[in-house]
């Protein structure tokens, strides 16, 4: 008989070695007739949907079969990110004011607190600074000390009450300079000496850069220092636009880093908008231990999207589901073969496919090695 070939033990070895090829062709006999006496009809075509295939040819193709499953599909996003102290734990130092390097008292590496002082300039910015504020605060002292008289000499009945309200008014007025005198002193960072100003930091941490040296003219505002503090991190996501929307305020992300080590995150934030030149949005992500991490160091993250998580829903193996033509298809099970069956994909979280429509929960599908099933599908329906 010459039949449209059932796959059979031959054939599937024959696949295996060449997966290209498919899955060939062979010519069965009657059973029970002689080479001269055989009779030869053709069988009916199978259905173009269909692979007809023996258990054995499964077995020996090693096809795997197992029931498409439901449950939970998280909706993992991979992104790679940037390891970067929080905004609040950087600092950029400067000087206030323009002038020449005297004392430098960090370098690069060391500990800094709060407060602490690098570096001191010498202005004559500073100097004119300082002496306004002497000069503020030498009328103050001055305008109590009229006040004062003032008062007594109406007490006594010897000097009208506007003079006293004048000398109350040019008190508060000499306050208010020495006020605007102490804030610009305050503001510039002047030190005690009158005539140099002081670069200090507001975080504690470790200096990062430093690019001061003795002697160097700087102009105001010129970077001098940076410190940080390594214990404060953040970690900076970029994702595809079309993922960002299914990120949600608190989603669990995986953090890679080193040789596999992987560190539990959290998502902080994001930012809801498209870079228009990377077309990523920005996550902002915060580690739960921070101990192997770095400022600058890049990691691999995967980002469990709460927004896109799959529940009670059908999920089958990502083998399983194969593309033929237009049609994205998955074969099912059936007493002579395989049935290519459409489906519609939703998400997709490492080797698991979500499948929107098409199968049931349970339903027998391939899985391994379901290409085959779809070279031999389309050598069919060539022929």
């Amino acid at each position: 008989m010459n039949d449209k070939t059932p796959l059979h033990a031959g054939a599937a070895i024959a696949l295996v070695a060449a997966v290209a090829v498919g899955f060939g062709a062979a010519r069965l006999t009657q059973p029970g007739g002689s080479a001269e006496t055989e009779t030869r009809e053709t069988a009916p075509a199978a259905p173009a949907d269909h692979v007809e295939i023996s258990d054995a040819g499964v077995k020996l193709s090693q096809i795997a079969v197992a029931p498409a499953t439901s449950g939970e599909l998280d909706a993992a996003i991979p992104a790679s990110a940037t390891v970067q102290a929080t905004p609040d734990a950087e600092a950029v130092l400067t000087a206030r004011a323009p002038g020449t390097v005297i004392r430098i008292f960090k370098r690069i590496g060391d500990p800094v607190r709060a407060g602490e002082t690098l570096a001191l300039v010498e202005s004559r910015e500073a100097s004119s600074i300082a002496a306004d504020r002497s000069v503020a605060s030498a009328r103050v002292t001055l305008a109590s000390r009229q006040l004062e008289r003032e008062r007594k000499l109406l007490d006594q009945g010897v000097s009208p009450r506007a003079d006293y309200e004048t000398a109350q008014a040019a008190l508060a007025v000499a306050r208010a300079d020495a006020m605007r005198a102490s804030a610009a002193a305050s503001s510039a960072h002047v030190a005690r000496d009158g005539r140099s100003v002081m670069v200090t930091s507001p975080i504690s941490g470790r200096v990062t850069m430093a690019s001061a040296s003795l002697g160097q003219f700087i102009a105001a505002e010129t970077e001098l220092f940076r410190v940080a503090d390594p214990r404060r991190l953040q970690i900076t996501a970029g994702v595809p636009a079309q993922d960002a929307a299914r990120i949600r305020a608190g989603d669990r992300v995986e953090l890679t880093v080193g040789e596999g080590q992987t560190i539990q995150a959290r998502v902080r934030s994001f930012t809801g908008v498209v870079d228009p030149r990377s077309r990523a949005a920005t996550v902002v992500v915060e580690a739960e231990d921070t101990s192997a991490l770095a400022p600058g160091q890049l990691v691999q993250g995967r980002i469990f999207a709460s927004g896109g998580a799959i529940r009670g829903g059908v999920m089958v193996p990502q083998d399983a589901v194969q593309t033929t033509g237009a049609r994205t298809v998955v074969f099912v099970r059936t007493p002579k073969g395989f049935k290519s069956v459409t489906v519609q994909v939703g998400s997709r979280s490492g080797e698991m496919v979500s499948i929107v429509s098409g199968i049931k929960a349970g339903t027998p599908i391939a899985t391994a090695n379901a290409f085959l099933l779809k070279a031999e599908l389309e050598k069919e329906t060539a022929e």
